[in-house]
């Protein structure tokens, strides 16, 4: 809905969608990759960083490194529970939640990430899938900041934002196919 209460004429939205030739794109590790005791001291280092997933921002409030924005969709995939609650002090800061399907990266999402950071972070609960966050995480973040997020079985990664991996996302983005869908209100 618009401001004021009245539905516009189309509740169409852009959607990025991953073709399967993608997949393999997007499966590669853009930064370093640590786990355990290793993983939780980067994590603990940090400066300007934001996390996307549920385990790897439940890691940074678990270390006492708070990232600027944290996307979460309460699911693993190795279906182990999170509990909601472990995400409160990012909550305490700012609290969103958008639709972005699995397997897509919408434009809502990208907008809600370049508003909260910009209002000052917080928790951006996605109704869906978050693993495509990163994209957007990379895109609005500034130069010098971090994006973690966790690699099934292996880990953290580390990507440092720069240039090459603005770069890098916007030419990813524009890989990915581009639809109108109706994501509801």
């Amino acid at each position: 809905m618009r401001a004021g209460g009245t539905r516009s004429g189309s509740s169409d939205e852009r959607v990025w969608f991953v073709p399967p030739s993608l997949r393999a794109a997007l499966a590669e590790r853009y930064g370093p990759v640590y786990a355990g005791a290793e993983a939780e001291r980067r994590v603990r280092a940090l400066g300007t960083f934001a996390s996307c997933g549920d385990k790897v921002t439940e890691l940074a409030l678990r270390v006492d490194n708070l990232p600027v924005l944290g996307l979460v969709d309460f699911k693993t995939q190795r279906n182990e529970p999170v509990d909601p609650t472990a995400f409160a002090a990012l909550a305490a800061i700012g609290r969103r939640r958008v639709v972005n399907p699995p397997g897509t990266l919408t434009e809502r999402l990208r907008r809600a990430v370049r508003e909260m950071l910009a209002s000052g972070g917080g928790l951006l609960e996605i109704d869906g899938e978050e693993d495509l966050g990163s994209l957007a995480l990379v895109e609005a973040l500034p130069l010098g900041a971090t994006v973690i997020y966790g690699i099934p079985g292996a880990g953290v990664s580390f990507v440092t934002v720069d240039g090459a991996t603005k770069q890098r996302v916007r030419e990813l983005i524009g890989r990915l196919e581009r639809r109108s869908v109706d994501l509801g209100a």
